[in-house]
């Protein structure tokens, strides 16, 4: 029996059709027809779906480290502050087992706790990935910035293992007891419920930036729909010669 959605090759073996966008019969793909499908790239087989998405299960490993608040400073895009008094980076590694329409990876990076207008939050510096489609979607929908590479999160035995190898270079090698001491939920929770705040920036074909946009997502938001892009400051568009926008 053939799975909808598939066609049979020549040579007798499965492949997945590339069209998944539904097109009616006789389509003609005119700016109307563009602008009623355009969502993300590739047109008629975009790199990852449309929400909501929800992420179940997830893991983490999180080293907390103390480093130069100038470096800092010189990373972190005003308006966010950082703590001078306490300057830490958290580098994580996530295990995302069951993620809507992404699928199952892991990711790690790093994040810098900041502050905007007294609130807290935390500041992502930096994500490396080992699947495409989040990758696509965290760059293109949410400014997450995300390349690939191939971070992992096992267990050995006793312990918890973490690793994230550029190509043949390892990056980043973490380990600690599996599972030795329970943390209080309060602390944990609040984590979970402060805000993202990114940097999104999107190339326009001359290299300067068509956007180029800080913002704050909440996790609570990002745990569930991540439908919140929300500016720091008014934004301020200046024409761009002869196109008018």
């Amino acid at each position: 029996m053939r799975r909808a959605g598939t066609k049979r090759p020549a040579d007798g073996a499965l492949s997945r059709t590339p069209l998944t966008v539904p097109l009616e019969p006789k389509t003609i793909m005119n700016e109307a027809e563009i602008l009623k499908h355009a969502f993300a790239m590739p047109l008629t087989s975009p790199a990852f779906p449309k929400g909501p998405y929800r992420f179940f299960n997830r893991e983490y490993l999180i080293i907390t480290y103390r480093t130069d608040p100038d470096i800092l400073r010189r990373l972190v895009p005003e308006p966010l502050e950082i703590d001078r008094d306490n300057p830490v980076v958290k580098y994580e590694f996530i295990r995302m087992p069951d993620s809507t329409g992404f699928g199952d990876y892991t990711e790690s990076g790093q994040v810098i706790p900041v502050s905007f207008q007294g609130r807290r939050g935390g500041y992502t510096h930096c994500m490396f990935l080992n699947d495409d489609p989040p990758i696509a979607g965290g760059r293109e929908l949410w400014g997450f910035p995300k390349k690939l590479a191939s971070p992992r999160l096992t267990t050995e035995t006793d312990c918890i293992v973490a690793t994230l190898d550029y190509g043949s270079v390892r990056v980043a090698t973490a380990t600690m007891g599996y599972k030795h001491v329970r943390l209080e939920d309060g602390p944990v929770l609040a984590s979970l419920a402060a805000p993202n705040f990114l940097l999104k920036i999107i190339p326009h074909v001359d290299g300067t930036p068509r956007i180029c946009d800080a913002g704050g997502i909440p996790s609570a938001g990002y745990r569930s729909q991540m439908g919140l892009y929300r500016p720091l400051q008014p934004e301020t568009r200046q024409p761009r010669a002869g196109t008018g926008q």
